[in-house]
């Protein structure tokens, strides 16, 4: 399974979610139906990255059994779905991974994730935990997850599939589906409604910063936010007033991927 498999997300789109901080992708995506899709619980490795856009390709994790996982070496399993599935990753991919919410062993390791930067993918996200935690925090790789642990992932997990659909930190994470992450978290966007919450989100988060601006200014909430007829023109006089500020649908607006997504 590559990008090739699936519809395309316009690059614009793409440009457009990564301007938008996971909370105004949650309101746009509350707006159209979808009400938790932000992976709860999950918090970035580290301090050296700011965020991410990409798209999913998944693994699903079930508990090992003693027949099936020999303890005896837990890099000579047998199982080696875990490295078919870095290996597989191309430009923009996410592997993100259904460990159940569970943290007692880990999902993947320096190893794993150093090799899926090296492939070019835009992140790492596990419901579970992640070894070399100091490591990770100094990759400088988009990575996320509920804990560090030491223990081995065959102590607990076997790696039952690969890019079906899956379960993270509570949400459904479908092949192909769009996520954003930010020092917040991760959100799950479905694919087919990516193109169309882009614009209103890079918009929204613009709008936000100017009415942010305000309240920090002293403004009350009544009429700022959220915003009345007077503040709104008021933004658009700003907005005017202010051309080289990156508009949704700027052709290289900051922040902005190349190719199918990337850290930002």
């Amino acid at each position: 399974m590559t990008a090739q498999d699936f519809p395309p997300v316009p690059p614009q789109a793409l440009a457009d979610l990564s301007r938008a901080s996971t909370a105004t992708l949650a309101t746009q995506l509350y707006r159209r139906g979808i009400r938790q899709p932000f992976l709860v619980g999950l918090n970035p490795v580290g301090t050296s990255f700011d965020g991410f856009v990409g798209q999913a390709r998944t693994m699903r994790f079930i508990p090992a059994r003693e027949d099936v996982d020999p303890m005896s070496d837990p890099y000579r399993t047998g199982n080696v779905l875990q490295w078919e599935a870095v290996e597989q990753l191309g430009s923009g991919d996410v592997l993100v991974v259904d460990s159940r919410s569970d943290v007692t062993a880990a999902s993947a390791g320096d190893m794993l994730v150093t090799r899926a930067m090296k492939r070019g993918a835009a992140a790492f996200i596990t419901d579970g935990a992640f070894r070399d935690g100091a490591a990770l925090a100094e990759l400088g790789f988009p990575t996320y997850a509920r804990a560090i642990t030491a223990t081995t992932r065959p102590a607990s997990f076997h790696v039952a599939d690969l890019d079906v659909p899956i379960g993270c930190a509570g949400v459904a994470v479908y092949p192909g589906d769009i996520l954003v992450g930010d020092r917040d978290g991760v959100i799950v966007v479905p694919r087919a409604l990516a193109a169309e919450i882009a614009g209103p989100a890079a918009e929204q988060e613009q709008l936000e910063s100017y009415l942010h601006d305000r309240v920090k200014a002293g403004q009350t909430l009544w009429g700022t936010y959220p915003p009345d007829e007077e503040t709104i023109a008021s933004y658009q006089a700003w907005r005017s007033a202010n051309p080289a500020v990156d508009t949704p649908g700027d052709p290289r607006p900051s922040g902005a991927l190349d190719g199918a997504g990337a850290a930002r």
